[in-house]
């Protein structure tokens, strides 16, 4: 290796793309554990085709997984692409233009036969035709190599070819200087019952780091160092697993067992997995025959005493709407997941988006407020959720928190915290009533809030039930002034918890100046890594980031009009502009994008550049 010069680079976007089957997801996740345990600072996007399993080799089936990886900060998964893996010829066609000029590209040959070439829709072929002079292009016949390097395996060809992904990552563990032990590790556990494939799986990493090591491929290795974090014990953390773990922090923190109702449905589904591995913490899973019976039955537990979860995408919040209206109407505790999806309908099940937001405030039949909440980071998504469940409980109120499928499939660093660092969330319970005492179902306190009464209390019996109810007593009301002094009182309800939360802050910028960048979700990493860089320019520009967008910090308003202009990306057609010009009666400007993809850094950066 000494005769190999070596690189240091500050930060590297690396993309590997090929066939749904080329296993791209877990080459991409396992690349990216290795960098967190060296101690980079790192953003991922896996980027999954619609199709469960789209014809090989076609445009349809190109699954991706990009990660963006240094030794600074790091906010997004990155722009373009500084490597571009690709196994086949469909992968470099839908990816070549998200490569950087003079980018690397390195190509499994195997892929680009004629087969390859006419699925991808190519005439001629692009690792030969000279159409790639502008880039580093690395040919290497990863198929072959593969099987040259386990041939005496008894494994058929298709077993053998499936190993060919960790041969494309050991080649890249040797080209930027990353050890293999994690790797080696996770497969050795893996396929710890199958002495074959797991010595197969070994074998071919190893191939792919020493044929770097022993080639001509590269002069060059490249070096990125460990990032500049504050001190403390970091893990690798996905959206959905950070949920996950923040429900079972909150059960844990208010003492309430933990069910949740759920109906697999992408991108929400891995909440479920994760939840189902919580046994021995209380946790009860339940998958349900429908969307409708998943939430119905986390009312059950809710009204039964438990902290009640279900978990769904947009489609599913549609079929969910009017039992959320039962829980708003029963003013219990229940919290309704959607982790968001292109829409509408069946839309774009495995691309992001944050188009569910009048869904969440205005989707339900009748006036039905009910508390926002929205994470902004795979890491941010414990916090939010954990500010869900307290708000949920202490308010006596169903909340919806949303995240996204950017959010829910990214990763990046957590620096998690302690049992003792998290507040204790208190759960108070009605009490039972001596024989003459009278029970008020509907009585409330200083928030609004009515009792929590569990079944089988005694002295607590009370109606519960969808139609509208009579203040105090709880019974079945029909009389238009009680209908709409109650509507009135669930919205004041829901509007007084904007006194037991915090003040909107700046994420960074001055306190007063031209333009305010105001964000909600997943666009938080674009927008901070945009601000930033036109910080680095001189430009004196903000940034706020909303995680409750029902009801709104108190102080919202006060901040907004502190700035000329305000400028609020999104990645649906205009949803919290309109929310903020309607509700602030200011000229609020829309940023949006609409593709299944995340806001670029570099797009904003131009938007804002106009603005000013």
């Amino acid at each position: 290796m000494s005769d190999k010069f070596v690189e240091v680079l500050e930060e590297v976007v690396i993309k590997f793309a090929g066939d749904s089957g080329d296993g791209m997801q877990l080459t991409g996740g396992q690349f990216t554990n290795t960098a967190a345990l060296f101690g980079n600072d790192l953003g991922t996007f896996p980027d999954f085709p619609a199709e469960i399993r789209a014809p090989q080799g076609t445009l349809a089936g190109v699954s991706g997984y990009q990660l963006n990886f240094g030794s600074k900060e790091i906010y997004t998964p990155g722009d373009l692409c500084d490597v571009l893996v690709v196994m086949n010829s469909a992968a470099l066609k839908i990816n070549i233009k998200n490569l950087k000029n003079g980018g690397i590209i390195i190509a499994n040959t195997a892929g680009f036969d004629v087969k390859n070439l006419k699925l991808a829709g190519y005439e001629k072929n692009p690792i030969e035709d000279g159409s790639l002079e502008g880039f580093n292009l690395v040919k290497i016949d990863v198929t072959k190599l593969t099987r040259d390097s386990i041939a005496d395996i008894p494994l058929g060809v298709k077993e053998k070819d499936r190993c060919k992904n960790m041969f494309v990552l050991g080649f890249l563990y040797w080209m930027f200087d990353r050890p293999m032990e994690n790797t080696t590790s996770f497969i050795t556990s893996k396929f710890s019952k199958n002495d074959d494939v797991r010595e197969a799986n070994l074998r071919v990493l190893k191939a792919g780091y020493n044929f770097g090591d022993t080639t001509e491929t590269f002069t060059t290795r490249y070096h990125v160092e460990k990032a500049k974090m504050e001190p403390g014990t970091y893990r690798n953390i996905m959206g959905n697993q950070a949920v996950a773990m923040g429900l079972v922090a909150a059960s844990m923190k208010t003492g309430l067992p933990l069910f949740l109702g759920s109906y697999p449905i992408t991108p929400a589904s891995d909440i479920l997995h994760e939840l189902a591995k919580y046994k021995n913490f209380g946790v009860r899973t339940f998958q349900a025959e429908d969307e409708i019976a998943a939430i119905c039955s986390s009312i059950g537990a809710a009204f039964g005493g438990s902290l009640g979860i279900t978990t769904t995408s947009g489609p599913g919040m549609a079929l969910k709407a009017e039992a959320m209206g039962l829980a708003v109407m029963l003013e219990i505790p229940l919290i309704i997941c959607n982790i968001q999806r292109g829409g509408p309908s069946t839309g774009l099940p495995t691309k992001t988006e944050q188009a569910d937001l009048m869904q969440a405030l205005y989707g339900r039949n009748g006036e039905c407020p009910m508390p926002v909440i929205a994470a902004k980071s795979p890491a941010d998504c414990f916090d939010a959720i954990f500010e869900a469940c307290r708000i949920s409980v202490q308010h006596m109120t169903p909340v919806i928190f949303l995240s996204d499928g950017y959010i829910a499939n990214g990763a990046e660093p957590w620096r998690f915290p302690t049992s003792d660092q998290l507040p204790e969330i208190k759960v108070e319970f009605a009490k039972s009533k001596q024989p003459g005492e009278k029970f008020l179902p509907y009585e409330r306190d200083e928030k609004l809030s009515r009792p929590w009464a569990v079944p089988g209390t005694k002295g607590l019996e009370h109606r519960i039930g969808g139609l509208e109810k009579e203040n105090l007593t709880g019974n079945i009301s029909y009389d238009p002034e009680n209908h709409e002094f109650m509507v009135k009182l669930r919205e004041e309800k829901v509007e007084r918890i904007s006194n037991y939360i915090p003040d909107q802050t700046l994420d960074s910028g001055p306190d007063k100046g031209e333009l305010l960048v105001l964000g909600w979700g997943g666009t938080y990493g674009s927008i901070k890594a945009a601000v930033k860089e036109l910080h680095d320019e001189g430009y004196k520009i903000a940034h706020a980031h909303l995680r409750h967008l029902r009801p709104f910090p108190k102080n919202l308003g006060e901040l907004l009009n502190n700035y000329d202009k305000v400028l609020v990306p999104e990645i649906n057609n205009g949803q919290l502009v309109r929310i903020i010009r309607d509700k602030f009666m200011m000229p609020a400007i829309a940023y949006n994008k609409i593709q299944g993809m995340p806001i670029m850094k570099a797009e904003l950066v131009n938007k804002i550049r106009e603005l000013l």
